[in-house]
């Protein structure tokens, strides 16, 4: 977890270096002391859902590029995996940031699940917006429509969760993700 935290901090520094920014200029433009943006780039640690958005915005990025390292656009579903390729069955003409951008005010903020190797298997569930899962420990098998797929660390899930879909344990240890849903 370690590992892909500060990667995203990496990917933030690279990203405001390219676009000649200060750091001092970031942290006044997000409104936190310097101090904390210093320590995003450095570990990637604790950076809020919502600064990761702006700072995609600012920047000219999708979302999914600081997230992942790579650009990803909106689909029925895409499987980002870690150091690998994608796998993807798009809706043409749209973007992470313009879903961003577009819902404002309603990005809900990230929430950690945990899933132990003992739970039982998710009741498929659907509701509107777009999803996102990132997994930070462990595996994770992640059910969608018709299809399975296993994400291990530094994997990411992206889909569109009008159709049934549910997370559980993919292996022996617990398993930690992270989901951020766009109303």
């Amino acid at each position: 977890m370690v590992e892909v935290l500060h990667e995203i901090g990496l990917r933030i520094k690279g990203l405001r270096e390219a676009c000649d920014v200060t750091r001092e200029e970031m942290a006044r433009d997000l409104e936190v002391p310097l101090e904390t943006y210093e320590r995003w780039e450095e570990t990637g640690e604790d950076v809020p859902i919502s600064a990761i958005y702006h700072m995609a915005h600012k920047f000219g990025v999708e979302f999914t590029e600081i997230l992942t390292g790579t650009a990803a656009k909106l689909d029925t579903y895409q499987v980002v995996r870690w150091g690998e390729g994608r796998e993807v069955d798009r809706y043409p003409g749209y973007h992470f940031e313009d879903l961003a951008w577009r819902y404002s005010g309603k990005i809900m903020q990230p929430l950690l699940v945990v899933l132990d190797p003992s739970d039982e298997p998710a009741k498929l569930v659907t509701h509107s917006g777009q999803e996102f899962n990132l997994v930070l420990e462990g595996c994770v098998v992640v059910t969608w429509g018709d299809k399975e797929f296993e994400l291990c660390a530094g994997d990411s899930i992206y889909f569109n969760p009008e159709h049934p879909h549910g997370q559980r344990c993919g292996g022996d240890v617990p398993a930690k993700f992270v989901t951020i849903i766009a109303e």
